[in-house]
């Protein structure tokens, strides 16, 4: 077996330190804030097994300068940073075409088929058992023409993976979730959506059962170097050498890749949230509710209620606008008019490509060094099956076609 490590302990990294781990592995993690509170950790614990639809459609290149009106709407750009993000965003457009739009559908199908049992096998393998839910949810539309879009994209995952979807009326939504008392056109229900208990939590446990077996180092990789030897990883202590190194840093990692001479493009797909405990509410969402004209969601966590979502593109350094999380809790009530004042905000970094498309796959050059970050906002949806490819990379196992993540399609 080898000596590998992996450089970063998110969710990815945590959970391909983990599959590594039980294949009998050597492993080494760096992560320079370990006890911090990475993007996945404010995730709204759910298990988007439908969601298959990249940001970058055809449809969105009529919808994308509305939004960008409105500093506080589902896509916003921190245009102090544009000059930095220019590059990103122009292969964002140039990926808004069918074309493009189907073999990103492809390429998340390939992973959905497997996402869940997946998830059960890392839970197995880290002693976790009873975090898996299966809630369902339903989403809550302004218009018939938006309710119209959702069903049609809710046919799309039908035909691709077999996922049941259902109209629902104003007054069966509200029996479903009563808490829905304000004014709506339409809904559609979806079946096939699980939930974590707590997505700290469940990182927390990853992280413990590979603290427990692996080596740490409280370090960022500041460099990667390629000898004859091995890889040496390098970082503020010195360097160690490797067979092989998994780089898994989030949007951190772009900086890794470009100092081996590997092009990407990685950007932050900044989300908010706020998050409610049950003392402030009094109840809880039976089912996560997303609202479909304003792109955020509501999700029923073990403990409290996370109102979160929108994208915003930022540099990573650039400082939170939490007017975003406001926004969408004044939003929420026109919808939900129980929701309280209070809870706590939070603001997290997304890694993400323009194709929606997340990277896993070995370096172009050498077999040594695999990648596996850009996940967006599925970075928990799909950390477990990531996991897997990771190990079946790393072993030598060409168990599935992955050209389709491969970081050569920017290069």
């Amino acid at each position: 077996m080898a000596r590998i490590a992996v450089l970063g302990a998110g969710i990815i990294g945590s959970a391909a330190a983990t599959w590594l781990i039980d294949e009998g592995h050597e492993v080494t993690v760096y992560e320079l804030d370990i006890d911090g509170l990475p993007t996945s950790s404010g995730n709204a614990a759910l298990l988007a097994f439908p969601e298959i639809a990249p940001i970058a459609s055809p449809g969105i290149l009529t919808t994308v300068p509305k939004w960008l009106l409105d500093p506080l709407g589902p896509l916003t750009v921190r245009w102090t940073d544009l000059p930095a993000l220019t590059p990103w965003l122009l292969a964002f457009l140039m990926n808004a075409t069918p074309g493009q739009e189907a073999r990103t559908r492809l390429a998340l199908t390939g992973l959905m088929k497997t996402a869940l049992a997946d998830h059960e096998e890392l839970g197995r393998k880290a002693g976790l058992a009873g975090h898996l839910r299966q809630t369902g949810y339903i989403s809550v539309h302004d218009s018939e023409a938006s309710t119209q879009a959702a069903l049609r994209e809710a046919e799309k995952v039908r035909e691709a993976l077999g996922y049941p979807y259902e109209q629902v009326s104003v007054e069966k939504a509200r029996e479903l979730v009563p808490q829905l008392e304000g004014q709506f056109a339409g809904a559609v229900l979806q079946p096939i959506y699980w939930m974590v208990s707590n997505p700290l939590t469940v990182l927390r446990r990853y992280q413990a059962f590979w603290r427990e077996k692996a080596q740490f180092v409280p370090s960022r990789a500041q460099a990667l170097r390629q000898t004859d030897e091995g890889i040496a990883v390098v970082c503020g202590s010195g360097e160690d050498l490797y067979d092989k190194v998994v780089v898994a840093s989030g949007v951190w990692s772009r900086e890794l890749v470009r100092s081996l001479g590997v092009k990407v493009l990685l950007e932050t797909e900044r989300g908010y949230n706020t998050t409610y405990g049950f003392t402030e509410l009094g109840w809880n969402l039976p089912m996560p509710v997303g609202f479909g004209d304003h792109g955020f969601i509501a999700s029923p966590l073990v403990d409290g209620l996370r109102v979160g979502g929108a994208v915003e593109l930022a540099k990573p350094q650039s400082p939170p606008n939490f007017g975003r999380a406001k926004a969408m809790r004044t939003k929420m009530r026109r919808y939900v008019p129980s929701l309280p004042e209070g809870g706590k905000e939070w603001m997290g970094r997304r890694p993400s490509t323009p194709d929606s498309v997340p990277v896993i796959s070995r370096h172009p050059k050498d077999d040594r060094i695999v990648f596996a970050f850009g996940h967006g906002h599925l970075g928990l949806t799909l950390s477990a099956v990531t996991a897997r490819r990771v190990a079946d990379l790393v072993a030598g196992r060409d168990t599935a076609d992955l050209s389709l993540f491969d970081i050569a399609r920017f290069q």
